[in-house]
């Protein structure tokens, strides 16, 4: 029947299901990121076509990144990662199939309704109502389907990453709710407050949450090291708990919000690097002498470029959340270089890892080509350096024009090339996510993959070594 194929309870083809819809909206969301891009170095590029103005590609852009590439492919990654760690499997394939179906209707409708300007005005929060309680509905149904499969676990121990995937599923849904105005509407400056809550949470009770327990499930299986110190990863979790919820007033220190909140949400931002270099030290002690695996292992490189790239951003974001600094870099492409610094460098990074480990153990199938998984690297890597580099520079041209009082027409022309670089960069870094697209349709979808076994592996037997 329909509904048992649209509602599969096959195991692992939820998460299949997810990662391969998580790849389909990344292409929608960074295409629609670089054509927004190239309107920067070349303005005349479309007329009278609202839908492709700037302000509308990038509602999409941001949404569809965020909450369909990255949060789908979250999703996925704990469907396959949490049965492995349990040793039991998914409480519901029909209920993850069914979230999967909606969270692709939600997505659906983010499309027509961002980029015809519908929308609720506050950043990362743009969606409309009825979406807003779509996601909430996805991400609860989510949550019962993770929690339910932790009761009925084999393995009494709780690994790390099922700490960061339990927090997230816990903290996450409250930040969501808090941030949207569909939910929690208030008047004036408060409003603001409420906004940057939550367009930081969502970076630090969402994304660094269940990207940094991917991390920690990865890094152990490919190179077959006990992990480092299960005491700093718990140190590491709780300092993620108590210090990340108030720091997203440092998105506003120009504003007149009350003192004694910047103050705690600068101190808050400054003490991050606590919880950070545990991660990071766990991570690169339990690389020790397999770092050279990076050169032959193309699922280990994206992971140890994810985590390297953690290390620069969460070094950058104590450092530019200071108040002078902030004043100074504050309203400049600087900013946006490290919004892409976290989102696309980090944690993209770690959610393609992830695809390109777990796929295969869903599927059956070996990848159809390692060359283009080696392509997907080197374009992804090249283009994101050639992005920040370019970002960070306009900002830095920025920031020294408006504190030296020159006048914007003056020096704003001197940002065209690096409007070009960024177009530039954005080519190499959809071409490389065609690539990946392409590579996936061959390896499930064709029999250019290589069957690895005679059925789909069992995800509640798969190896645990924590």
């Amino acid at each position: 029947m329909l509904v048992d194929r649209l509602l599969s309870d096959r195991e692992g083809s939820a998460a299949r299901n997810f990662l391969i819809s998580a790849v389909f909206w990344s292409i929608w969301g960074m295409g629609a990121g670089l054509f927004a891009s190239l309107e920067f170095a070349f303005p005349d590029l479309v007329h009278n076509v609202p839908q492709f103005s700037m302000p509308h590609l990038r509602m999409f852009h941001v949404n569809a990144v965020a909450i369909g590439w990255l949060s789908m492919g979250y999703v996925g990654s704990m469907f396959y990662m949490v049965p492995a760690l349990t040793k039991a499997k998914l409480w519901s394939e029909k209920l993850g199939n069914f979230t999967m179906w909606a969270w692709n209707l939600l997505m659906a409708c983010a499309f027509g309704t961002l980029l015809n300007g519908f929308t609720e005005g506050r950043e990362y929060a743009e969606l409309g109502a009825i979406l807003d309680v779509l996601v909430v509905v996805a991400l609860i149904c989510t949550a019962l389907n993770i929690y339910m499969t932790m009761v009925n676990r084999k393995i009494k121990k709780l690994y790390v990453s099922l700490w960061y995937f339990l927090g997230a599923l816990f903290w996450f849904p409250l930040v969501y709710i808090i941030g949207q105005r569909t939910f929690v509407a208030l008047p004036g400056l408060n409003d603001a407050i409420i906004g940057w809550f939550y367009g930081h949470n969502i970076l630090g009770m969402w994304f660094t949450t269940v990207g940094v327990g991917m991390m920690y499930y990865l890094l152990p299986r490919i190179t077959q090291n006990p992990l480092y110190s299960h005491g700093l990863s718990m140190l590491g979790f709780w300092g993620i708990a108590l210090f990340y919820a108030p720091t997203g007033t440092h998105h506003i220190l120009q504003s007149p919000v009350p003192e004694w909140l910047k103050a705690i949400a600068v101190i808050s931002s400054v003490f991050l690097l606590v919880p950070v270099m545990t991660v990071l030290t766990n991570f690169f002690m339990t690389m020790k002498g397999k770092w050279q695996m990076g050169v032959t292992d193309l699922t280990l490189r994206f992971t140890i470029t994810s985590c390297i790239f953690y290390l620069i951003t969460c070094t950058q974001g104590p450092f530019q959340a200071t108040r002078w600094i902030n004043w100074y870099l504050h309203f400049t492409q600087w900013v946006v270089g490290h919004a892409h610094l976290a989102l696309l460098g980090t944690f993209s990074f770690i959610l393609t890892a992830s695809v390109y480990y777990g796929l295969p153990r869903l599927t059956g199938r070996e990848w159809a080509s390692q060359g283009l998984i080696r392509a997907h690297w080197w374009l992804k890597t090249l283009g994101f350096t050639l992005m920040m580099i370019s970002l960070t520079t306009a900002g830095l041209i920025q920031s020294a024009g408006w504190h030296h009082g020159i006048p914007i027409d003056m020096w704003a022309m001197e940002l065209k090339p690096y409007w070009i670089l960024r177009g530039i960069s954005g080519i190499m870094i959809v071409l490389g996510q065609l690539l990946f697209a392409y590579n996936i349709w061959k390896t499930v979808y064709t029999n250019a993959g290589i069957v690895i076994d005679t059925k789909t592996p069992t995800l509640s037997t798969m190896e645990v070594k924590s």
